[in-house]
């Protein structure tokens, strides 16, 4: 056998050199699990233990983290291209209300975080799971519809299920029935991202969404889950089964107390749903035990969170999302990943719009040549807080869906929809649209919010005294916060890119600084979604 000569060796340890700068400045992997429907502030993260021990206990968990809107599709818009709602034009889940419709498609689509990363960041990307509600319609074009920027795509045609679905994979359909080894969707959900992960191409960043059902009616647990949490009960906090005194209408009409039937509803409502998440719970612990094997895990980023809310019994409400209350529009953000030290917790105001530019911002992507509404997050990951100018508050904002406006009752719960949960309390109405400024700061607490109604209703809550939101202080609460909380929701519902996240700074030639105008020379609060429509 013939030796190899001094340059030979020379080029061949250059090149073995060249490989290993390769593979250690390789861009971090990116990995965002999302829950449907997942609450935070009534349990939600019990039932996730291994979750709470493989990504919260050796990452960062944040305490204030709320979404642009307590609906499924608006705020999975938010998401994927970290806009408000008012940017982004989701507003609810239907078509009409521009969820995954052709003008979703064609003005945000091309710009969401996803096609970033795969047109300009060099990232594999790959989705599992629940998109957005009209996903696959036909009038969406169908499940043959890929969205730019994914490699792989398994997406769940319209909205969650368990079993007896269709999947689009990468554009052809998949059918499924109710065969729990084959079918059930959150384990496959979790053997198709295993499988993704095992052959994966080498040396190539990756974006994975895997998006679960769960725990999203019709909370159809696992086999081996059903009996689990069989003594468990919602809970009963001081808002729950009271009357919704000094709140909007669609509040106050929910019979109190509530009937056995409804509480007995919404306690099994609960329990299933916390049923659902054992199934999370598993998926997650294969997926960080996978990425140990394959040996990516110390360079991958992984996020869990939800898309909303959701009460049981909260103000005598049964059961859904869609309101303004801290259960509806906070949800959990557990943090995994390069740098971050383990067990750390952050009180910072967070929104479901930073995600976008976080996931860019890992991925070294300039943010300056996107406009979205959100910040990132890497710095306060990074734990360089005392570097970061961070909010003190964020918008939430929600178009409501139901009844004809010509009709002041409430008959059914939204288009479509023809069983009757108990008593047939309304979950949602055409003037259940609202928008609120959160403010978390020192040392004010608050909330405020203004209804797009006749009645031009406001709700405003002191969150230091009053946590669970019992008591209405609009009629008491000092007129000159009053006035500036009003000014603050006027820019936001105005802002775009980085005047969503600085404090008073807006153009007088905008909406808002109309608006302006005319509050203080008239004394007339205005509302910008008038001047939008």
């Amino acid at each position: 056998m013939a030796s190899l000569s001094l340059p030979d060796c020379a080029v061949m340890l250059l090149f073995f050199f060249a490989t290993v700068e390769a593979i250690n400045s390789k861009k971090p992997n990116i990995v965002l699990i999302l829950t449907d429907d997942q609450d935070v502030l009534l349990g939600g993260m019990t039932p996730l233990k291994k979750t709470g021990k493989l990504i919260g206990d050796l990452g960062i968990t944040f305490s204030n983290v709320y979404v642009a809107s307590p609906l499924c599709c608006p705020s999975r818009a938010s998401i994927l291209t970290g806009k408000y709602p008012h940017n982004h034009r989701v507003f609810n889940n239907t078509l009409e209300g521009n969820c995954s419709s052709k003008a979703w498609q064609k003005t945000q689509e091309p710009n969401t975080f996803s096609a970033i990363l795969h047109s300009h960041c060099g990232y594999r990307t790959f989705f599992a799971g629940k998109y957005l509600n009209e996903y696959g319609s036909e009038a969406a074009g169908g499940i043959e519809h890929v969205p730019p920027g994914w490699d792989y795509w398994y997406a769940l045609a319209k909205n969650s299920k368990y079993y007896n679905y269709t999947l689009s994979v990468n554009g052809k359909p998949q059918y499924h029935g109710q065969n729990y080894s084959q079918d059930y969707l959150t384990d496959l959900l979790s053997n198709v991202s295993l499988e993704f992960l095992e052959y994966k191409t080498k040396h190539v960043p990756f974006f994975m969404m895997i998006s679960t059902p769960a725990p999203h009616s019709p909370w159809t647990p696992a086999p081996q889950y059903e009996k689990s949490f069989s003594d468990v009960k919602a809970p009963r906090n001081t808002n729950f089964n009271i009357h919704g005194k000094g709140k909007h209408w669609l509040i106050r009409q929910a019979k109190t107390p509530m009937t056995n039937s409804s509480i007995n509803f919404l306690d099994n409502a609960f329990r299933k749903r916390w049923q659902t998440l054992l199934s999370v719970d598993d998926l997650v612990e294969k997926v960080v035990k996978k990425l140990d094997a394959i040996k990516e895990l110390e360079n991958t980023y992984i996020f869990f969170t939800s898309d909303n809310g959701y009460h049981t019994g909260q103000f005598s409400l049964p059961i859904d999302k869609r309101q303004l209350y801290e259960f509806d529009i906070k949800v959990p953000l557990l943090v995994r990943g390069p740098g971050i030290k383990p067990n750390i917790s952050s009180k910072m105001l967070v929104a479901n719009i930073d995600l976008a530019p976080t996931f860019l911002d890992i991925a070294g992507y300039d943010l300056n040549k996107t406009r979205v509404d959100g910040m990132s997050l890497l710095p306060l990951l990074n734990g360089m807080t005392q570097n970061v100018t961070w909010r003190t508050d964020l918008l939430v904002e929600y178009q409501g869906e139901g009844h004809n406006k010509s009709d002041p009752t409430c008959p059914s719960l939204g288009p479509g929809v023809t069983n009757c949960f108990p008593d047939c309390v309304c979950e949602d109405a055409y003037n259940n649209t609202y928008a609120c400024v959160r403010t978390i700061a020192t040392p004010a607490d608050l909330q405020y919010c203004e209804f797009d109604d006749s009645e031009v209703f406001v709700e405003v809550y002191n969150l230091t005294s009053d946590p669970h939101q019992v008591i209405n202080i609009a009629k008491t609460i000092d007129q000159e916060i009053l006035e500036k909380m009003n000014h603050r929701l006027m820019m936001l519902q105005s802002c775009s890119g980085s005047t969503c996240h600085t404090p008073g700074v807006y153009d007088p030639r905008s909406l808002y600084g109309c608006c302006l105008w005319i509050f203080r020379r008239h004394r007339i609060r205005c509302h910008i979604r008038d001047y939008q429509k």
